[in-house]
């Protein structure tokens, strides 16, 4: 049986973005949280395919200087993350690996098996902490997806402002007005 040819040791202390970058490119996507290596494997196509649609809804309805981008890099409080969607501020910058929080707008998961609970729970915790306002967590189910919109409250966590289930539409104001319709997303 052959062996993998990437040969690495992990760090003697915490991981820190700059090992990042000497992990391989292997389709796995590498996040840090608390100093711990959170490796998650490669998502199916219809994870991609409805990221893919969600993020076209987005493009098309955002204000004129704002950005959407696929699993681009965040920091947050001890670690850094990467979403399926994120939404920038028009002043964050042109180019990088690695947002600021103060620069996102919105972060979107797209739950997979692999993921839920980090989707469900460890993610929105962090997101919230590093002050993003708006976390979307979108469900897939027999019916279709369902959309789960959160609001950061004063307090630093996120409160539920609405769900969408696969057959309803509603309209959000934050951070931008938004027609959610996830029955649009199926593909």
């Amino acid at each position: 049986m052959a062996q993998p040819t990437y040969e690495w040791h992990p760090p003697e202390r915490g991981w820190t973005e700059r090992d990042l970058s000497d992990l391989p490119v292997d389709g796995h996507r590498y996040e840090i949280i608390d100093g711990s290596l959170h490796v998650t494997p490669p998502a199916d196509f219809s994870h991609h395919e409805l990221a893919d649609e969600i993020r076209a809804a987005l493009r098309a309805a955002l204000p004129a200087g704002w950005r959407v981008i696929r699993e681009i890099g965040v920091r947050v409080p001890a670690g850094n993350v990467i979403p399926d969607i994120t939404v920038l501020r028009p002043s964050a910058p042109d180019d990088g690996m690695w947002a600021e929080p103060a620069d996102v707008a919105l972060v979107v998961e797209v739950e997979s098996p692999s993921s839920r609970r980090h989707d469900r729970f460890t993610k929105p915790a962090l997101y919230a902490e590093a002050g993003i306002g708006c976390y979307w967590r979108i469900e897939r189910t027999d019916f279709g997806p369902a959309a789960h919109l959160y609001e950061r409250a004063k307090a630093g966590h996120y409160e539920l402002h609405h769900s969408v289930g696969p057959d309803e539409v509603a309209t959000t104001e934050q951070p931008f007005p938004f027609r959610v319709d996830p029955a649009a997303w199926r593909g």
